[in-house]
């Protein structure tokens, strides 16, 4: 599993990472950072969730997408992230065993 933006911030929200340390995941730990969106990364995969990048999201036929609509976590304060992040949680989980079914 990736993640990358087509227009990612300098740095990972403090928030994020927060929440994320609190279901034990540590970014910092794994060296996660922003990154741009590449699009020899995204021709190789089998599956590319996009969270409303549209048109500045590379598409290469044979990949699927799918658009999830989600509140963004810029800016965000803790309370307002953890929502967020359970409903990537809940999608993923679901993601994964229709694939795996």
């Amino acid at each position: 599993m990736l993640s990358a933006g087509s227009a990612p911030a300098d740095t990972l929200n403090p928030s994020v990472v927060a929440a994320m340390g609190e279901v034990g995941i540590d970014l910092l730990e794994r060296g996660a950072h922003p990154k741009i969106l590449d699009p020899t990364v995204v021709e190789r995969c089998d599956v590319v969730i996009t969270m409303g990048c549209g048109d500045t999201c590379p598409f290469f036929p044979g990949v699927r997408y799918l658009d999830w609509e989600l509140a963004d976590p810029a800016g965000q304060g803790i309370d307002a992230v953890r929502p967020i992040r359970d409903d990537i949680e809940r999608r993923v989980r679901a993601l994964i065993a229709e694939l795996t079914d």
